[in-house]
């Protein structure tokens, strides 16, 4: 089987600890011992979320004194997918020895006239006052928008086209290498009017940008996987009941926070809508249970999921490096 998995900002950087390095490690080597036995028998997509590291680089070159400007954002994202990237390839390459693995720096193409670029609303970077938000939205150009009691930078969240690479990520899978990429939903790129690829000042879905890259990849499964065991009606509330099947059609008639689990809806209900396969969301931990059937929010054309039986028949699985 084919399988594109989307790893949520929690495999990297668990609620309330400090975004240190070696926290970060420990919790990727957590991460890869639950995905590993997936591919070790599968080809594998791996896509991840970089928020607090985006965060703490931005904070970064906004406070040294030897730039005159930050770096953009386009900029700072690729540095978190080289970071990431790094992270993941050797924790997996020392869980699979002797299997390729290959992080990539993506460039995901938005279009240059998306609505987004007008209603900026992605919150980025640190808090301020509301005085000095306004400050620097004049000397660097920025939006600014209360976030409850304070105030912050917000950006255009684009929705994603195609991740530039695909063509390079399908070669890599077909070699038998676990591909990581797509961090943070890609670097946010638009074609020029000399038809050219320039980055904007943006943030793309990372679930979003999974979904559109499983679709160009003919994947047989994506899963989204974060930190609770399945997608809840009234979450956080004393009815909230687990959804174990759905059809994209009854998960689109619930409601879900727009910050967290909304764009995973959207995402693995895009995803089943266009191809036809099964998309699930669940935790980190339950990867293999999900692809069995046993865990997890299973979403299906018609609702149903028995396990890897039901899908589609798979290619043979990587039979070792490339």
């Amino acid at each position: 089987m084919r399988i594109v998995i989307a790893l949520g900002g929690n495999a990297l950087l668990q609620r309330g600890q400090r975004p240190d390095c070696d926290v970060q490690e420990a919790n990727v080597a957590r991460a890869v011992a639950a995905l590993a036995p997936l591919a070790a028998h599968h080809e594998i997509v791996i896509t991840h979320g970089n928020g607090p590291q985006v965060g703490v680089l931005a904070l970064q070159s906004a406070s040294d004194p030897h730039l005159t400007t930050p770096y953009p954002f386009d900029v700072l994202g690729a540095q978190t997918q080289g970071m990431i990237g790094y992270w993941l390839l050797q924790a997996m390459q020392n869980a699979l020895p002797g299997r390729q693995v290959a992080a990539i720096i993506n460039q995901t193409l938005v279009e240059a006239n998306d609505p987004a670029f007008q209603s900026p609303s992605k919150f980025v970077g640190e808090v301020y006052d509301e005085a000095e938000a306004h400050r620097l939205a004049e000397l660097r150009g920025w939006t600014v928008r209360p976030d409850g009691d304070v105030w912050r930078r917000v950006v255009g969240s684009p929705k994603p086209r195609r991740v530039v690479e695909t063509r390079l990520i399908r070669l890599l899978l077909t070699s038998g290498a676990v591909v990581i990429c797509a961090g943070g939903g890609g670097v946010p790129v638009i074609r020029n009017e000399q038809g050219h690829l320039e980055g904007v000042e943006a943030v793309v879905d990372k679930d979003l940008t999974t979904s559109v890259l499983a679709e160009a990849l003919e994947a047989d499964a994506m899963l989204v996987l974060t930190d609770v065991a399945n997608v809840a009606r009234h979450y956080g509330s004393p009815q909230a009941t687990p959804i174990l099947r759905a059809t994209p059609a009854a998960l689109r008639r619930e409601s879900f926070p727009a910050g967290s689990m909304g764009p995973k809806v959207e995402a693995v209900c895009r995803f089943v809508e266009v191809t036809g396969d099964m998309a699930a969301i669940g935790r980190l931990e339950d990867a293999v249970a999900i692809i069995e059937g046993t865990a997890g929010t299973v979403v299906t054309p018609a609702g149903d999921y028995g396990g890897p039986d039901d899908l589609r028949p798979g290619r043979p699985a990587p039979s070792g490096p490339a």
